[in-house]
């Protein structure tokens, strides 16, 4: 028998090599995958402390509402069933004779369980057949009660039928300040129910409207504001009615410059169709310039200033009253104006700190009311008493 060395066959310690070499492999990966990760890693995701400090890729999570985004949410839930569109069609003669509709379109709200609802004037086109959808879908003939070119107003009623309708609150616009925040609601473009934020961006402006109307003491806002907003709710963080959305600044859509109508405005025109009177809006008949502070030292008048008269109409009541334009013009910074007029420093004893000052005021009042007004002229304050006349409808 042959006592020499044990020859095993190449081809067996192949085989068992690969075999080796397999369960090390094996065993090496269920060593990381278990013991290992659960040392290094583990479920909380921090490093155990004999660990090597390594952690676990954090598990991402949608983060919470913030404040800000909640309260536009609430605003929204609650405003967007009571903000409406609304749709007036005239029908008139085409090239041929033949009848073609026009259609207006745009937003409106409603503020009273009867039915009532505010919008701007130039939605209801003219003499036409207006017609209120829901955000439901349901559609209501409506009524039109009064219309304010002036200021750009609508009140209209529709009827509801067997059901309660939902309504918006009004707030006080005299309150509103640069800076804080505003939400609109409105279908700009036809596309329904959509929200904008914003900040009011400035106060008392005065725009030229359709049929070279001037509006006045508008509210400016940062909030979009598109075709199809008009008539909608411009609403403050409580969700209150402020403003009554009406234009924007050039021909084209939103470029972050939008006009409001302040809410103050419209509520004489409410309470006297709820008094079941005729509405007509007051009117003084001035056109006025603020200065105050430096510009009012540099032409003699009381440092604290008011409104400069610059020019006042025909048959109104401030030229019964006796106030007094400029008498001459001149060059202050970069600006000309009229000077020598009245400088009217109060109204109803509430100083003139503001541009808008005198159309605030009337805005409350009726045609027939008497203000008084504190006047500078010449160096010697006085009072007068004025009754206000009535604006008519193609003018200011």
């Amino acid at each position: 028998m042959n006592s020499g060395p044990l020859l095993i066959n190449p081809p067996f310690m192949k085989r068992f090599r690969y075999l080796f070499l397999a369960i090390a492999f094996t065993g090496g990966f269920v060593y990381l995958t278990t013991i290992a990760k659960s040392r290094f890693f583990p479920a909380n995701g921090v490093a155990s402390a004999d660990g090597p400090g390594w952690q676990e890729a954090p598990v991402v999570r949608g983060a919470g509402l913030g404040t800000d985004e909640q309260n536009n949410i609430e605003i929204y839930k609650r405003s967007r069933a009571a903000t409406v569109n609304i749709s007036s069609t005239v029908y008139r003669r085409g090239y041929f004779f033949e009848v073609v509709p026009s259609k207006e379109t745009g937003s409106g709200f409603i503020f009273d369980a009867s039915g009532l609802i505010l919008t701007n004037n130039h939605v209801l086109a003219g003499n036409a057949k207006v017609v209120v959808t829901l955000p439901d879908q349901s559609k209501y003939d409506a009524e039109v009660l009064y219309k304010d070119p002036n200021n750009d107003l609508g009140l209209i009623r529709i009827t509801p039928r067997n059901k309660k309708l939902p309504v918006l609150s009004l707030g006080d616009s005299d309150g509103i300040q640069v800076g804080q925040k505003v939400l609109a609601i409105g279908n700009p473009f036809g596309l329904d129910g959509t929200l904008t934020t914003g900040i009011i961006s400035a106060l008392g402006r005065t725009i030229r409207a359709d049929e070279n109307r001037e509006l006045e003491g508008m509210m400016q806002t940062d909030a979009a504001i598109n075709p199809g907003n008009s008539g909608g709710p411009l609403l403050d963080s409580t969700g209150n009615v402020i403003g009554i959305n009406t234009a924007i600044y050039g021909p084209g859509g939103n470029i972050g410059i939008g006009f409001a109508m302040p809410i103050n405005k419209a509520k004489v025109m409410i309470s006297d169709h709820r008094a079941g009177k005729s509405y007509k809006r007051p009117r003084l008949g001035v056109e006025v310039v603020y200065v105050t502070g430096e510009w009012a030292e540099a032409l003699d008048l009381p440092a604290e200033g008011g409104l400069l008269i610059q020019g006042v109409q025909r048959s109104s009541s401030a030229e019964r009253a006796g106030l007094r334009g400029p008498r001459q013009f001149a060059i202050v910074g970069n600006a000309e104006i009229g000077i020598g007029g009245d400088l009217i420093m109060a109204i109803d004893g509430q100083p003139c700190d503001r541009p808008d000052a005198i159309t605030r005021t009337v805005a409350k009042k009726r045609a027939g009311d008497t203000i008084e007004l504190t006047i500078a002229r010449q160096r010697k304050i006085s009072k007068v008493k004025v009754q206000l006349g009535e604006a008519p409808d193609d003018g200011i």
